[in-house]
């Protein structure tokens, strides 16, 4: 599905290029901010792959990133952030160190690589096209990008986790935009917070029926737990905003986003995961912050809703449509 209302387009001064490698399973999305926005990030989950991530501290020199790059291949898909700075350098676009412009291009990544071809993942190549076809006309969501090899609910292993993919969603209070983008990979269920029903998760072996991740966890005990079917997690994303923020206040509201999660996906922030939030700041409108935060945290939730709900079944692995056209 493709659409740009209601989407992280609306926030002035982003675009968004996706590539998607529908063979292998695993793709990249790349968030652009070429004029430069002030970034915060946090990093709840305890298997984080990222770079970048030190700089955005607030005490440190670097005021503006120009791009955040998301995407599949675990560790090894670090490298198309190579191919976002690429792409920025030679549009001359970067932090200014005299011989050339240096691009500041956070990354983080999820782990893909046992749902598709492992030997496949985003590379260099691969983050420097999404870059060429960045836009801010339109974004498509589900089984693309980032999200492209993404599922969710793992405790049973591969054969019983349900297919997720990438979301996005935005609102608007008076002049202040606040949108979200997510690659959702979780480990966990993902709930409708409106009832906490499950929609995608572990499904139990007639592949119809959710099995309930908590309750599994709770049934096997504290010591027995199969560390082999919770290594494939990791739930990434990006909100940002018009309203002007220092690089403290951007990771108080990339902080607040992160309550986007808990109310959607169950458990979360596990060691299991590597769950991580840029925040960005695109603009000088002037605005409360804990009105941007609270604001972040309910597009969040409704990005990784929609992660679920456009996803598709791919692979094998069973999909939200698949599902609710039993029910």
């Amino acid at each position: 599905m493709k659409t740009r209302e209601n989407t992280i387009l609306e926030v002035p001064g982003i675009k968004v290029g996706q590539i998607s490698d529908l063979e292998a399973l695993t793709g990249c999305t790349v968030i652009l901010c070429e004029r430069g926005a002030v970034c915060g990030v946090d990093v709840r989950g305890g298997a984080p792959g990222s770079r970048e991530t030190d700089l955005l501290r607030p005490e440190n020199l670097v005021e503006k990133v120009h791009a955040v790059f998301l995407a599949g291949g675990s560790a090894f898909g670090l490298d198309g952030a190579s191919g976002v700075m690429q792409y920025l350098e030679e549009k001359g676009i970067g932090f200014d160190v005299g011989v050339t412009h240096v691009p500041i291009v956070p990354a983080s990544v999820l782990f893909d690589l046992t749902v598709g071809d492992y030997k496949v993942r985003p590379d260099k190549e691969m983050g420097y096209k999404a870059c060429e076809i960045a836009t801010d006309e339109y974004i498509e969501e589900g089984n693309v990008g980032a999200g492209t090899g993404a599922t969710v609910g793992k405790i049973l292993g591969m054969k019983n986790c349900m297919k997720s993919g990438l979301g996005t969603f935005a609102k608007r209070v008076g002049d202040l935009v606040v949108g979200a983008i997510v690659a959702v990979n979780a480990f966990g269920d993902v709930v409708d917070p409106g009832n906490g029903q499950i929609i995608a998760g572990a499904l139990k072996d007639n592949l119809e029926d959710f099995a309930d991740t908590l309750k599994i966890m709770e049934s096997i005990g504290v010591n027995q737990q199969n560390k082999n079917v919770f290594i494939g997690n990791t739930t990434i994303g990006v909100v940002a905003t018009n309203a002007r923020l220092t690089k403290a206040e951007a990771k108080k509201v990339a902080s607040m986003a992160h309550n986007g999660f808990a109310k959607t996906i169950r458990p979360c922030h596990t060691m299991y995961d590597g769950d991580t939030i840029y925040a960005l700041s695109t603009s000088d409108l002037k605005a409360d912050i804990n009105l941007v935060g609270s604001l972040a945290c309910e597009v969040m939730a409704q990005a990784v809703i929609k992660a679920v709900v456009n996803a598709g079944g791919i692979g094998g692995i069973k999909s939200y449509k698949d599902i609710k056209e039993k029910t």
